[in-house]
């Protein structure tokens, strides 16, 4: 199992609980991203949006890009995943991008790959917002332009929503075949495009045997594209206490759900913009990605058996939210990734 976590580029990740001691600043997220990978973490995953989509748009939010070329300049191990949404990049010149960061990193630069969904935040930023199917469809041809830039010199391709000829694109990436390429989403449209043109399936928060059913799916999507297994990575809130009540507590204090908090019309708008298999809670609102329902809440030992039986059932990768995010990661770290590398030591 590896470890990931959200960089908190919205300052917090409660959207009920208003100051969680997490600053939306550079200094904080390079400590943060430095501290992480000398405490056992593996992935740090970087949020694209413009708006502050926890805090409410008039909140402080980190640029993406900008932020993963800075961290790749002063970190050395952790695998840097950056979100991207196509319909707010033209694909060749994100590649060109990517692979500039993915030199500075020495190959550490993910994607994960992400359909826009809040149309408020298209029309702030001149960017034209299109239905759900319209979006994988354009999202499709974005994927193929970005992969033959990549691999191709003098690729050309012409589609409906792209047109490039004769690319030049050098240096490539270090990483190959290609940078991998994470994807989430629970529409036939959204799982059938990461099937065929994907490296890994990113899934919201869910019980692992919810998850396990997830997995075959889209194992089973994969083998008729007769390509390379996925990887799959599962998000997740964690509480970690040394009782059981404490952890619940601690549960009952973010989940006190108050419909006024400034992220909530954000929240509305995401419930529209998406095809979500099941229905979404006001308690799943006050943390983002269903985290809760990952079930990472109470002491290490309970923690730890959740974690494995999510191994157990093809999760290669847990993306975890944790508030205030460093402290709680340090717990987590000394309580449940260490004790999980201590006993699985050779005597």
């Amino acid at each position: 199992m590896r470890y990931g976590y959200w960089l908190p580029v919205f300052g917090g990740w409660l959207r009920n609980v208003e100051n969680e001691n997490m600053q939306a600043t550079w200094a904080y997220v390079k400590r943060l991203t430095e501290r992480s990978e000398k405490i056992g973490f593996d992935v740090t995953l970087i949020a694209e949006l413009n708006l502050n989509d926890i805090k409410g748009v008039e909140a402080d939010s980190l640029d993406a890009w900008s932020t993963a070329a800075a961290l790749a300049a002063v970190t050395e191990r952790i695998e840097l995943m950056v979100a991207v949404r196509p319909t707010f990049h033209l694909p060749a010149l994100l590649a060109k991008q990517a692979a500039n960061i993915d030199h500075i990193s020495k190959g550490r630069l993910t994607l994960n790959v992400v359909s826009s969904w809040w149309a408020d935040e298209a029309r702030k930023y001149g960017v034209s917002f299109e239905q759900h199917d319209d979006r994988y469809a354009r999202t499709s041809e974005w994927l193929d332009v970005l992969d033959g830039v990549w691999k191709q010199d003098h690729f050309s391709y012409s589609g409906k929503y792209y047109r490039v000829e004769d690319n030049v694109l050098k240096p490539k990436p270090v990483a190959k075949p290609r940078p991998t390429l994470y994807a989430g989403g629970e529409s036939p449209a959204a799982k059938e495009l990461i099937a065929r043109k994907c490296d890994a399936y990113l899934m919201h928060g869910d019980p692992p045997e919810r998850v396990r059913e997830k997995i075959v799916d889209l194992r089973e999507r994969r083998r008729k594209h007769n390509l390379p297994p996925l990887k799959f990575g599962v998000a997740g809130y964690a509480v970690v206490r040394e009782t059981e009540r404490e952890a619940q507590d601690e549960l009952r204090r973010i989940t006190d759900v108050q419909q006024s908090a400034a992220g909530y019309a954000n929240y509305q708008q995401w419930l529209a913009g998406t095809q979500l298999e099941q229905r979404v809670s006001l308690a799943d609102y006050s943390v983002s990605n269903r985290g809760l329902r990952s079930g990472l809440v109470g002491t290490p030992e309970q923690v730890a058996e959740r974690l494995a039986q999510f191994e157990a059932s093809g999760v290669d990768l847990v993306l975890l939210q944790f508030s205030p995010q460093l402290e709680e990661m340090e717990r987590f770290a000394e309580t449940v990734i260490r004790r999980g590398s201590s006993l699985s030591a050779p005597a």
